[in-house]
């Protein structure tokens, strides 16, 4: 068993109103690869915050009471901070230069996930509104375009609590299930699984990770080919929402 992992060349630097479908598109043709059916194409959300002009000027933002209050704990500038507060919906915990909330997408997670790397000085880019929307337009076009079923996955950069590090997450996700419930399966020794979910988009996307690297590779795109549960998981009308666990079941926000 084997996957193959290509990162995508000829991404250029993209701009609002870009259209990602059509560039995706046009880089798969100019490469030396051929897609196949059950091919997963997984895309740095920057590229798509970029392209739906989802960026922002930190100079124009207006820090609120709120945010300079919050800043003068996690030590960061109030006006980030203000952003960070207006794209989540609740403030999990602060702490000298983190501050953890729960996205207006739902995700829980550092900063609410704006991101200042591979953006110009003094800008940043909050993760894509609605990420499934996106994934979902951009696998419909390709799939139309090469006559073969995909898989899109949008990533972004993430750490975790007992961590060290951070990882590739899943923060959306179109023809395929995140999620891979393994329960009922046998192991290798006939035992029955009784719990065992696999965050199936999580993995995939830490895999791309290692290609996408966060510096200057160049690499937002990459696909894998491969993937032997794909037909078993495919899902046309997939989300992310089966990864983010309820509030009531998080022991630690209790």
């Amino acid at each position: 068993m084997e996957i193959k992992l290509i990162g995508l060349e000829g991404i250029p630097l993209v701009k609002s109103g870009d259209d990602i479908s059509k560039i995706i598109k046009e880089a798969i043709l100019n490469s030396d690869y051929d897609l196949c059916d059950g091919d997963i194409i997984l895309i740095a959300e920057t590229l798509i915050s970029k392209a739906e002009g989802n960026i922002i000027k930190l100079d124009d933002i207006v820090p609120s009471d709120k945010a300079v209050e919050v800043a003068k704990i996690c030590k960061k500038d109030p006006k980030l901070v203000e952003v960070i507060l207006q794209n989540s919906t609740e403030i999990v915990e602060v702490g000298p230069n983190f501050i953890v909330t729960e996205t207006k997408q739902g995700f829980v997670c550092a900063n609410a996930a704006i991101d200042e790397s591979n953006v110009e000085d003094g800008l940043a880019t909050p993760v894509p509104e609605n990420p499934d929307q996106s994934a979902r337009e951009i696998r419909e076009f390709l799939e139309s375009e090469f006559e073969k079923d995909l898989a899109v996955i949008i990533t972004d950069t993430q750490g975790r609590a007992f961590r060290i590090g951070a990882i590739g997450t899943a923060i959306g996700c179109s023809g395929i299930n995140p999620l891979w419930v393994r329960v009922g399966e046998k192991d290798l020794y006939g035992r029955e699984l009784e719990t065992t979910e696999i965050a199936t988009a999580d993995e995939l996307a830490s895999a791309a990770s290692l290609i996408m690297g966060q510096a200057d590779e160049g690499l937002p795109v990459v696909i894998i080919s491969g993937f032997s549960a794909f037909n078993h998981l495919r899902k046309t009308d997939s989300d992310i929402r089966p990864l983010l666990r309820p509030k009531e079941f998080d022991v630690f926000r209790r």
